[in-house]
């Protein structure tokens, strides 16, 4: 089986090492390719306006300077002698949860695996406090990760289709199982942006994640974190409100 591994904190990000190591528990035929800077927030944007660098680091090795879903496309487009088998993308420092995903360029990795026809899981490890930065602990993540991909990887993904997989913020020993569960969503009313002067005198905004209100709905994959389990979520690129559309063509006759 011939993975792919990407993600958007950096093709030198910890999470990276993480997510070879259990690649390496399904396959010896391993090639990464990852943005060469952070890009958490990227979303699913491509590069358009100057051109993508690619540096080799090894044998079936490289990373770009352009986005996580830059990567994937050079990486089936020109790396790889042939498309891939699976795509794993991650492991992520911090959770993709809810309605985060929209923003999540870890996500947006496989949805470009899946906009391919490849099979296509993101990966992310929560963590509790603020300002970790690469001291986040994967162990949650290293224990558990090839025993959470294993049965994704012996049943058919529909078309389309990928899989949100996020590790609470617990020791491994902790981790109470695995949910298959739906998308949450956040109160992004009460999310923060903070405010301050830059050496020059001028005003800057930052813009945070920290004090946005969870949204604990039942069966939900921001509930089975909060509850210490692995959540796994299905996900689809069709985004068409089906129920609307009988209401709206009935708007549009004359």
């Amino acid at each position: 089986m011939r993975i792919l591994l990407t993600n958007d904190d950096g093709y030198h990000a910890p999470g990276m090492a993480v997510l070879e190591a259990i690649a390496r528990q399904l396959s010896d035929d391993i090639w990464v390719c990852a943005p060469s800077e952070e890009q958490s927030g990227a979303g699913h944007s491509l590069t358009l306006s100057y051109p993508v660098r690619v540096r080799q680091h090894g044998e079936r090795r490289w990373s770009c300077t352009g986005t996580p879903t830059d990567s994937v496309m050079i990486a089936i487009g020109k790396l790889m002698p042939e498309k891939p088998d699976l795509i794993l993308s991650g492991v992520n420092r911090g959770a993709n949860l809810g309605d985060d995903i929209t923003y999540s360029g870890t996500v947006s990795a496989a949805i470009e695996g899946a906009l391919a026809g490849i099979p296509a899981i993101a990966l992310s490890q929560v963590y509790a406090r603020e300002g970790m930065g690469d001291t986040v602990p994967f162990g949650a993540a290293e224990a558990w990760g090839a025993k959470v991909l294993a049965p994704l990887l012996a049943m058919r993904m529909a078309p389309r289709t990928l899989i949100n997989v996020n590790f609470p913020a617990v020791h491994a020993d902790a981790v109470r199982g695995i949910r298959v569960v739906r998308q949450g969503f956040h109160d992004y009313s009460r999310g923060s942006i903070v405010e301050g002067i830059d050496p020059r005198g001028y005003t800057y905004y930052w813009f945070g994640l920290h004090g946005i209100e969870h949204s604990l709905g039942a069966d939900s994959d921001l509930e089975a974190i909060d509850a210490g389990y692995i959540s796994v979520t299905p996900l689809q690129l069709d985004l068409t409100h089906d129920a609307s559309l009988a209401a709206l063509r009935s708007a549009y006759q004359g």
